[in-house]
Order: C-alpha cells, then sequence, then structure tokens
C-alpha cells in the first residue's frame, strides 16, 4: 500500500509500493529516536521474516539499530497452555536467530508487556509489524495505529504471494490459482540474511523476561486443562528438522500417500506454520531444491504446492474478507439456505459437545481422529473433513455443529485459531469454496462423507489401532 507523505524519505517511500506493506500510520519517522522496532506476534521466528528484513533495512538506512519486541498476552482468544508450552519452546531460538541478525530481542509479560510503554521507553523512530487476517489481531492493530505518534507499517509475512494482491473473496481455488501462479515466481525466492548495522544497547535496568523460564508462571486465568504434548516441539530448529525429514522422505510420495492417515503422509508443519516459527518460502524453497536434485518430481512438489500455496492462501483470502469466518453466517446463500431447509430433520445419533470431546460416539474412526487431535495436538489433514462433517450430523442443528467444531479445533489443535482451520471448517460444514451436490437428509445439498467410504480409501484399523494403542485415558485427570 503506497504512502501518500511527501515528507516520507525516498526509500521508505520506494518500500511503500511492494504489496506485502500496509501502512497503517503514515508519517516520517520521529527525529532524534534510538532504534527501529519490530512488533513480532503472528512471524515468530528471526529467519526468513520479511517483517523483520523490514525493520532491519529500515534501520539501516536511519543509521539505528533495531529492537524485536513480543508481548506475551495471558489473555489472548481461546489460547491454552497447550499453545502457550509451544510458543514457550520457540522463543530461544528467536533469539538466537535475532542475535546472529544483531537484533535484540525484548519479552515482556502482564502486566509490565505493553506495546506503547516500549515504544517510548526505546526511544522508536518506527513501528514495524506482522499482518494476520484473523479478527482480534486486526482491531489490535486498528485501534493502535489511532494511538500512536509514529509510524506504523506492518508485513503480511506468512503467505508467499502477498495477499493484498487479490482485494476481494475468491469463491474457488481453481479461479484464484492462475494468479497465484503467475506471482509465484517473483515472491518464491530466497532472501539474503540482512544483518543489523548497529547494535542496540540495553539500558540498564530496562526490562525483559528470560526466554528459557515459563513466560505463563502465575497467570491465574490461563486454562490449563488442556496440556501440552509432546509430539510436536516449538520452535525454528524443530521445524527444520521436522521439514528437512519430509523433503527427505516425504515429498517424493505425497500425491499417492497425503490421504493415508494410517502413515501419516502429510508434511505436519501446520503447527510451525501457524506460530510462524517457519516461513512457506522456506518450505517451498526446500521443495524446489528437492526437485532440482532429483529426489522429487515436480508433480509431486505440485500436489504439495496446492495444499501449501493453494489451499492455505485462499484460507488467509477467506479470513481476510468473510467478516463471520467462523459461524455458519459465512456459508455461500446456496449452503444456508439447504442447511436451514433440513435443521429439522433427526439425527440419530444425536450426541453432546461433552460426548464429542471425550470421543464417546459410536464411530470408531471418528473417535480415534478426535483422540488423535486430544493426545497430540494436531489430526490428519484428510480426517479434519470427515471429523467436522460428521459434527453437522451429530449436532442438533447446523449452528451449533459450527459452533462446535470451532471450540474443539481451537481448544486442542496446535494449528487451532488459524485461516487453514476455519476455511476446513467452512468447506465441510457450509460448502464454502465448494459446489452444491445430491439432496440428502442432515445435509441438504452440502457435500456428505461416509464412514464406510472414508475408512476404505486407506488403512482405516490400521490408524484406529494405532492411535488408540496409545491413548491413554485422557479424561482421568
Amino acid at each position: 500500500m503506497a504512502a501518500d507523505d511527501e515528507a516520507l524519505p525516498v526509500f521508505l517511500k520506494e518500500i511503500a509500493d511492494d504489496p506485502r506493506v500496509t501502512i497503517r500510520r503514515s508519517e516520517p519517522p520521529l527525529k532524534d529516536a534510538k532504534c527501529v522496532v519490530y512488533w513480532m506476534q503472528r512471524a515468530q521466528r528471526g529467519l526468513d521474516n520479511p517483517a523483520l528484513d523490514l525493520a532491519i533495512r529500515i534501520g539501516n538506512e536511519l543509521d539505528l539499530p533495531v529492537l524485536a519486541f513480543f508481548s506475551a498476552i495471558s489473555n489472548y482468544p481461546h489460547a491454552n497452555l497447550r499453545h502457550y508450552a509451544f510458543l514457550n519452546q520457540g522463543l530461544k531460538d528467536i533469539e538466537d536467530d535475532l542475535a546472529v541478525r544483531n537484533v535484540e530481542f525484548i519479552v515482556r509479560r502482564p502486566p509490565n508487556n505493553s506495546l506503547e510503554k516500549l515504544l517510548a521507553e526505546a526511544g522508536a523512530a518506527m513501528l514495524i509489524g506482522d499482518e494476520s487476517p484473523c479478527r482480534e489481531p486486526e482491531r489490535w492493530r486498528k485501534v493502535l495505529a489511532k494511538r500512536l505518534d509514529m509510524p506504523f507499517w506492518t508485513v503480511d509475512a506468512d503467505v508467499v504471494v502477498p495477499s493484498a494482491l487479490f482485494p476481494k473473496h475468491q469463491y474457488m481455488l481453481h479461479i484464484m490459482r492462475p494468479k497465484l501462479l503467475a506471482e509465484m515466481p517473483k515472491y518464491l525466492v530466497a532472501t539474503p540474511l540482512v544483518k543489523a548495522q548497529r547494535g542496540w544497547e540495553r539500558p540498564r535496568g530496562f526490562e525483559s523476561f528470560n526466554v528459557t523460564g515459563d513466560v505463563t508462571e502465575g497467570w491465574k486465568t490461563l486454562d490449563r486443562s488442556v496440556m501440552p504434548v509432546d509430539s510436536f516441539t516449538g520452535g525454528t530448529r524443530a521445524a527444520l528438522r521436522r521439514l528437512e525429514y519430509f523433503v527427505a522422505h516425504g515429498l517424493a510420495d505425497y500425491a499417492r500417500q497425503r490421504n493415508h492417515p494410517e502413515i501419516d503422509g502429510t508434511s505436519m508443519l501446520s503447527p510451525y506454520l501457524h506460530f510462524g516459527h517457519i516461513s512457506p518460502v522456506t518450505i517451498a524453497l526446500a521443495c524446489e531444491d528437492a526437485v532440482r536434485e532429483g529426489m522429487a518430481t515436480g508433480a509431486a512438489r505440485d500436489a504439495y504446492f496446492n495444499e501449501l500455496i493453494g489451499w492455505r492462501e485462499l484460507s488467509v483470502n477467506f479470513v481476510k474478507y468473510v467478516p463471520d469466518y467462523d459461524s455458519i453466517e459465512c456459508a455461500p446463500e446456496w449452503a444456508q439456505k439447504t442447511l436451514l431447509e433440513h435443521a429439522g430433520d433427526r439425527r440419530d445419533p444425536e450426541y453432546t459437545l461433552e460426548q464429542l470431546e471425550r470421543a464417546q460416539t459410536h464411530d470408531e474412526l471418528w473417535n480415534a481422529a478426535q483422540t488423535q487431535m486430544l493426545k497430540t495436538g494436531w489430526m490428519h489433514n484428510y480426517l479434519r473433513m470427515y471429523w467436522a462433517k460428521k459434527i453437522l450430523e451429530w449436532a442438533p442443528n447446523p449452528a451449533l455443529a459450527w459452533e462446535w467444531a470451532v471450540i474443539l479445533n481451537d481448544k486442542y489443535e496446535l494449528d487451532g485459531r488459524d485461516p487453514n482451520g476455519y476455511q476446513g471448517i467452512a468447506w465441510a460444514l457450509g460448502g464454502v469454496h465448494d459446489r452444491p451436490w445430491f439432496d440428502r437428509q442432515i445435509f441438504g445439498t452440502v457435500r456428505y462423507m461416509s464412514g464406510a467410504s472414508t475408512g476404505k480409501k486407506f488403512d482405516s484399523k490400521r490408524y484406529i489401532a494405532r492411535v488408540m494403542a496409545t491413548a491413554p485415558d485422557l479424561w482421568q485427570r
């Protein structure tokens, strides 16, 4: 988004034309300032981070050091101990990677985590932040922009192709895909590891949390009922190890194995993408390298890119432009109409939210999928569709089914509270980015998935046995 302020330095006017950049508050950097501040939220990493890169570039142009600030929020919407433990594990990697780039990392916790106070204490010339399409972070940015007395720019750091190049909701992936493919060569490029030319010397007594400690210590209102998992370790180092394993052992057969939950034939990188511990560009470039080195075919790469870039960036677009992305109101008119017409259809069986949460249904495959989420913080992509559709079939009505699916997804998934999850639920329950199918009970013309047909498409017995064999009694705490 271009800046109109004639007083802006020439280099800032050039940067402002980048479609990744949104000018939240447009004015020249403050004079006699001591640093440039990067407010890290969604892109929690020190590598391949366009927002951080921009802050460093501006700092070097202004001959100022760069300070990266992370505010730990004890009441982040729908976050619990599982999410914070994963986040906490990533903080040390951030600190180490920022140190290599000569950038200081400041972490603060309540009650002393005010961004505005930090900006004043540090003497900031300008604030750079991350973009996020979800409503609460976007509301925070809008409120902050009105209150600041300095320029505030945000950067779309967690997609390959900048979201601004799609100025409205894309109703189908096949409509969005051609422009994505056309723009990808411009943005799917490695960026140099630029360092801040000037280091920031922390004043005596300047507060910052030790990132090796428990960031949630003393938070009395935090939901601690959802325990951390040992199936995933947070942080950029763990993300890169998982990427390396996927490229070496999973990418070549991705097209064939991705719909096989019994062998986890996916990259399993979604938790790291959600927390910003790794960039989608980093992942995509590793896949490109694998093709060049003969480790995978172009077809295998393209099948994976369809998920990593196609569906993921369609999800960002959906959340960015559809205000009610997490409720039945986001469904297209045809889907809302058919679901309303069938809202009174008899549910047999009908389950409560508690029964669903505890994986207490008659359906062994569904119970295994729910248990995988409860136990590991992750569910196989293919089963997420089936999981959500069965909630529609078993909940008292479509609106409640949608609410319950969001509650369970956001509570237990490490990659919950994310555009991908909301889009997946909207596709499964409300035909978003899909088309009408044959009319049937409860679903109307929304696409149906049966347990019998779904279970025949992979070794469902093996999947159920594997998940349930190691599942503790999750409710005896």
